[in-house]
């Protein structure tokens, strides 16, 4: 890669791995639905009058904004707002890599190398750490909808998939416009006109920060330049590069909100981390014998 692209591939990973702080700082402040909600909003708004639809079926663009939009996003911002700290939170949502590869198993009749296996039994074995850590209901619970958050990741990677080679912009630009409805139906029911009001009445400057960061540096920006990244490159170069997301997430919350690690949390977090190191690096560490 270029040092420019480079440059670019470490800009996105920080938008990224910040944007855990800024959820933080916006569930504080505003139900969890509803932000989600206005999240998508922004980033679907002004931006699908200047990008052109994706070439693809409307049915795997509603799935993709469904899974990804209200299913992912939604349980992630509740789950931080019920508790789970947010770097922590940067870190187990990338069980979405494995998650990805059983579906992709299940659904498209992929088999997965034996590196990724291995990957994945470490990577649970650092879950089960962390869970060991949080063994009461009420904190076993954000980790769990964390989990789920992940897995409907990996769902909304299938559809992906499925889409084939499309441009990745415009597919998440068209399916922002998919989230807000059912968000904002569900935080009616869920969380209340009244706590929905008292929120949208008295937006601070933070909030409203969190909302543009979320919904335009870390969704426009930060898929934008990825897309264009991928296309450059093959996706065995970029990916490594989000195993830096949760390296950011979690400096970037204890140096902003002050979260701590516990000793377990942290060797979890670490056992995790060696897990996604496996899945990435292991099969290229594999070198076919010199021809004799």
């Amino acid at each position: 890669m270029t040092p420019r692209d480079v440059f670019l591939a470490l800009l996105v990973v920080v938008l990224w791995g910040l944007n855990f702080v800024a959820i933080k700082w916006g569930v504080e402040a505003m139900p969890p639905l509803l932000l989600t909600a206005l999240r998508y909003l922004c980033a679907a708004v002004p931006a699908v009058f200047f990008v052109r639809s994706p070439k693809v079926k409307l049915s795997l663009l509603l799935g993709y904004g469904v899974a990804i939009g209200v299913l992912q996003f939604g349980l992630l911002y509740a789950a931080i707002r019920m508790g789970m700290p947010a770097g922590l939170s940067s870190l187990v949502i990338q069980m979405q890599a494995f998650f990805t590869i059983g579906l992709a198993v299940l659904t498209l009749g992929e088999r997965p190398a034996r590196a990724q296996i291995v990957g994945a039994l470490v990577a649970l074995a650092g879950i089960a750490a962390i869970a060991a850590e949080r063994l009461t209901g009420a904190a076993l619970l954000p980790l769990l909808m964390t989990l789920a958050a992940a897995a409907f990741w990996g769902v909304g990677n299938i559809f992906t998939k499925q889409a084939g080679k499309i441009d990745m912009l415009a597919f998440v630009i068209w399916s922002s416009l998919v989230p807000p409805v059912p968000l904002l139906l569900a935080s009616l029911l869920t969380e209340g006109v009244a706590a929905d009001w008292a929120a949208l009445s008295h937006p601070t400057a933070l909030l409203i920060g969190t909302i543009a960061y979320s919904g335009y540096f870390s969704t426009i920006i930060g898929y934008g330049l990825w897309s264009v990244l991928l296309g450059r490159y093959p996706a065995s170069i970029v990916a490594p590069f989000s195993l830096l997301v949760p390296v950011v997430g979690i400096g970037s919350s204890a140096l902003l909100l002050g979260e701590p690690l516990s000793p377990l949390e942290a060797t979890g977090s670490a056992i995790i981390f060696a897990g996604l190191l496996i899945n990435i690096f292991a099969g290229r560490l594999r070198r076919p014998a010199p021809a004799a």
